[in-house]
């Protein structure tokens, strides 16, 4: 029967690229595992919808884990589905960030632990306890519902990713998931929940073997808790870049490439590789957004195309490359991401995701204004030094 599923999945997968040749973009090919469906959630109205008919249905539990948790309407909605929940039978677990959701009203957490709901603190603001630390944040997105349907993504649970007049309109992009990797997602979330002192729940041990109905998605899930694992994702896009044939596409919220990924960048523009990253141009900290600009001149004198989306927010984290390497999830292209705060992500070899990834990013592109080296170079003086000073700072951004 084993036999029979592989060889079903193997020809029902139609590829641009033979299966081998794709996963030569992954430095670890191994750890890409078969049988999965995704789905690409767009913006809080899709994202949220989703994963509160999710959390509805459970039956079992509920894993929901953020890096920013607001008590407003969207909030609201979460709670109450998760309270819901609870009166069924149904244990509910929250984990969120304390410097992310610094501000969250008592009240509104006083309601989730008496309707049942346990909730956790990660990393209490609290100097004068043991082993505290600012610089190490949880930034995951993650939701997972009894073990058998994850959610992954750039999304935090508030109402700026809501279209006006509800939220701020902020763009963003997150992922619902079935298949083995959902398995390897709750185990990280065990590992932060305990961590941070949540009381301990039973995580899938053994991953069901896909069978003919499964998704033909190969996915990896990625994450930086343990300190081994810290350089695995900056190493996985250099890698996918080095054997960029056509094109290297980013999208990403906070760009401030470490030298070793630039270098890659440059070197697939050598190649003829058309390298285009879409940054945001009303960034929610300023200070990234002057660092990120600091770093503009080389890019585009290194042949990057850089786009800057208008007006609000873009707060996605994803890329494609070739049309065959894809990411999303929580990792910025920054030090504090890449290296320092817990993060958790996808990497993806499946043309059909990777194709719905690609129609997002050239609707952004189409709505974003190109930089040019010479409108750069004209700037004003004193953005040049806000630009150098911010990015003195870029190891604590």
């Amino acid at each position: 029967m084993r036999v029979l599923n592989s060889l079903t999945r193997s020809l029902r997968r139609v590829r641009g690229a033979d299966e081998e040749d794709g996963r030569s973009y992954f430095p670890h090919p191994g750890a890409l595992k078969d049988g999965h469906r995704l789905e690409l959630l767009r913006g809080g109205e899709e994202a949220f919808a989703a994963m509160l008919a999710a959390i509805r249905g459970a039956r079992r539990r509920v894993l929901l884990g953020t890096y920013i948790l607001r008590a407003d309407a969207v909030g609201e909605r979460f709670s109450e589905a998760l309270r819901d929940r609870c009166r069924a039978g149904v244990r509910c677990l929250l984990l969120y960030d304390s410097l992310g959701s610094l501000g969250l009203s008592v009240r509104f957490l006083q309601r989730l632990r008496e309707g049942g709901v346990e909730v956790v603190e990660f990393s209490p603001i609290a100097p004068w306890r043991h082993r505290w630390g600012l610089g190490r944040r949880n930034h995951q997105k993650l939701l997972i519902v009894d073990d058998e349907a994850a959610f992954v993504g750039g999304l935090n649970i508030g109402a700026e990713h809501m279209a006006p007049p509800a939220g701020a309109g902020w763009f963003d992009l997150h992922t619902r998931i079935e298949g083995p990797v959902v398995g390897d997602l709750a185990r990280l979330f065990r590992r932060t929940w305990t961590g941070a002192g949540g009381r301990p729940f039973r995580a899938p041990v053994h991953e069901p073997e896909p069978g003919p109905d499964s998704g033909s998605a190969l996915v990896q899930s990625i994450d930086n808790r343990a300190l081994g694992k810290r350089g695995r994702m900056p190493a996985s896009y250099r890698h996918a870049i080095h054997r960029a044939r056509r094109s290297v596409n980013l999208m990403n919220a906070y760009f401030i490439p470490i030298r070793s990924l630039r270098r890659a960048l440059r070197q697939a523009c050598e190649r003829g590789v058309e390298v285009r990253v879409v940054v945001p141009g009303a960034s929610d900290v300023a200070v990234v957004q002057f660092a990120s600009r600091y770093l503009y001149g080389r890019l585009l004198r290194d042949g990057v195309r850089i786009f800057e989306y208008p007006d609000r927010m873009m707060h996605a984290k994803v890329a494609v490359i070739d049309g065959v390497w894809s990411t999303i999830g929580s990792y910025n292209l920054d030090v504090r991401s890449l290296f320092h705060n817990l993060e958790a992500g996808l990497l993806v070899l499946d043309e059909d995701f990777a194709g719905a990834l690609m129609r997002e990013f050239e609707s952004t592109v189409a709505a974003s204004e190109e930089v040019r080296l010479e409108d750069w170079r004209s700037r004003p003086w004193w953005n040049h030094l806000l630009e150098w000073v911010s990015y003195r700072f870029r190891y604590w951004l």
